[in-house]
């Protein structure tokens, strides 16, 4: 079995490498085709093609965690079509290589892509899509989300308060910072402008450039009323803000969801409910970074059945261009679900296991039907 385990996971592991080094350079050619249009447009700021081949190369672990599942069906399919038209899977099967062995020997290889999926959507993927972001935002522009910037609350003691960042800047640093402070009769208490804002402990930020509105304890017929007595105004250099919103909060709320460590997801999530805010969008992505590595046992048992059918002269390219379109529409399902999910409220869980889940039956069905039955 060694011999034949080897056999198999070397062609399997080349074939993947391969569909999945073709697929990343379709992906790179067009990220830079557009990163030089980008070029163009900030070449007095001092973006050059050396930035944008940075740049387009720090966006291939986000696209290679994003193709593996395809990879892994795509070639896999192809392997195992490949040994049985040549009928070398006959011959494994008159060697001892049962049904049921050989779905244990490429379930142990799909282990081995789920462990490699994990780690690369993970760690590798969020690093790499941060800095990706991070370095060209020094050279393009800052990151924002919209006009309005990205909003976070958190609740206090003594009432609640209300975050407003405008910009992320390259450094890491934030700008145009508001925050809000509200009373437990949820009154306007005071107001903070600064002009930026960095982390320096994991529960304080400190505030440069700050300009603070304290308005008094009255009525709420006069709380907001300008002319108020004892509304007073302070103009400070910097201030020490003790909280508890992290950088990853931060970077969650600003960023894209789906690039974020499982463990920053689920501080973000907890941060939200604490604060009586909707998750529902970052617990679907939470539950998808959770289940889409999994995708790659599926594949593995999805490909399976095709070691088993009869094949003629040039009919393999037929099945592995179903592969094709297997992969895709599994991509495809799982972005719909996600939107679906969000709109229609359904089960976080639910909605990231759905694909999954409907593909394990579909291939489950094909396994028990070509190779069991027939």
């Amino acid at each position: 079995m060694k011999t034949i385990r080897r056999l198999i996971y070397g062609e399997v592991l080349q074939a993947v490498g391969f569909v999945t080094l073709g697929f990343l350079a379709l992906f790179l050619f067009f990220d830079l085709v557009e990163e030089i249009q980008s070029v163009g447009r900030h070449a007095a700021t001092g973006y050059t093609l050396v930035h944008a081949l940075t740049y387009v190369a720090l966006l291939v672990p986000g696209h290679f965690y994003e193709l593996m599942p395809i990879a892994v069906l795509i070639g896999t399919i192809f392997v195992m079509a490949r040994l049985a038209q040549s009928s070398e899977y006959t011959i494994l099967r008159t060697s001892g290589l049962g049904p049921w062995r050989a779905l244990k020997t490429l379930l142990l290889l799909g282990c081995a892509f789920v462990v490699l999926t994990f780690v690369v959507g993970d760690y590798v993927s969020p690093l790499a899509d941060r800095t990706a972001q991070l370095l060209k935002s020094r050279y393009t522009g800052r990151i924002t989300l919209g006009q309005t910037g990205a909003w976070l609350k958190e609740s206090r003691a003594g009432g609640q308060c209300a975050v407003n960042v405008g910009e992320l800047s390259s450094d890491g640093s934030l700008k145009a910072v508001r925050i809000f402070e509200f009373d437990r009769r949820g009154l306007i208490s005071s107001v903070m402008q600064a002009q930026s804002a960095k982390f320096i402990q994991h529960d304080a930020w400190e505030l440069r450039q700050v300009v603070r509105t304290e308005f008094p304890a009255q009525d709420a017929a006069k709380a907001y009323s300008a002319a108020a007595a004892g509304v007073t105004r302070v103009t400070l250099q910097t201030l020490y803000w003790p909280n508890k919103i992290s950088a990853e909060m931060v970077s969650t709320a600003l960023l894209k969801p789906e690039r974020m460590r499982t463990i920053d997801l689920f501080q973000y999530i907890q941060h939200l409910q604490n604060n009586a805010q909707s998750a529902q969008r970052y617990e679907i992505e939470f539950w998808k970074k959770v289940f889409y590595p999994l995708s790659g046992l599926v594949m593995v048992v999805l490909a399976l059945p095709f070691a088993y059918l009869h094949f003629r002269s040039g009919s393999i390219a037929t099945y592995v261009f179903f592969g094709v379109m297997a992969g895709i529409s599994f991509f495809l399902m799982n972005n719909v679900f996600g939107y679906m999910g969000d709109l229609q409220k359904w089960r976080p869980w639910l909605t990231a296991a759905l694909p999954g889940m409907i593909y394990s039956v579909v291939s489950l069905l094909a396994f028990g039907w070509l190779v069991l039955k027939r």
